[in-house]
């Protein structure tokens, strides 16, 4: 599973795409609202880990993540 922190602009605010080894988009959810989507996709019991990552990486930057 892959990680991508996009940056917004103006109004926008920052995402986060977690994509799968295809590269499908699975989830797609806001930086600071992250509960609804990791639990519709079974990952809420990793959210910490997840948005961990997420606060650290650059914007832009796709990490592979180990789940």
């Amino acid at each position: 599973m892959y990680l991508i922190k996009v940056k917004g602009v103006a109004k926008i605010p920052d995402y986060v795409q977690l994509r799968d080894e295809a590269f499908t988009l699975l989830a797609y959810f806001r930086v600071d609202r992250p509960d609804k989507s990791l639990d519709k996709i079974g990952l809420g019991d990793k959210m910490d880990y997840i948005m961990g990552i997420a606060q650290e990486i650059p914007f832009g930057q796709i990490v592979k993540l180990d789940l």
